[in-house]
């Protein structure tokens, strides 16, 4: 498993308040670029539709769809699934740290080629940086 730790410049509701808007996660986790969720929204199970981002990969090709299954939701503190086709799983895991501000962990599991060979394992870092970005925007505000 590769995790990413980064403090945000946010509340812990706010940031969970953003991670767990289904049409949010392209916002922040680079590998997808358009999520379509099922009925059941941000719950155990769910089942959405995403849109790959358009860099290829080493098995894939850019763009293409996908699904990921919701496979872990504790309200406020955690979002992870599990992406069908590419065969990891994925999510976040927020921790409230005082003075309005969140530690997020983004973490990444699957076998060694898929997080070497197809790229998978600098998703957890970028991610953290997205999501550092949005939050820090949303400070300035």
């Amino acid at each position: 498993m590769i995790e990413v730790a980064g403090e945000l410049s946010s509340p812990q509701a706010d940031v969970w308040a953003l991670v767990s808007e289904p049409y949010h996660l392209p916002d922040w986790w680079p590998a997808y670029r358009g999520v379509r969720p099922d009925r059941r929204g941000v719950g155990e199970n769910a089942r959405w539709l995403v849109q790959r981002s358009p860099s290829p990969g080493f098995l894939r090709k850019p763009g293409g769809e996908g699904v990921i299954v919701i496979r872990r939701v504790v309200p406020g503190v955690e979002l992870g699934w599990h992406d069908v086709a590419q065969g990891i799983d994925a999510g976040v895991r927020l921790e409230g740290v005082g003075s309005g501000r969140t530690k997020a962990t983004a973490y990444v599991d699957g076998s060694w080629w898929r997080l070497r060979v197809e790229g998978a394992a600098r998703l957890p870092r970028l991610a953290i940086s997205r999501l550092h970005d949005l939050c820090q925007t949303a400070a300035e505000l």
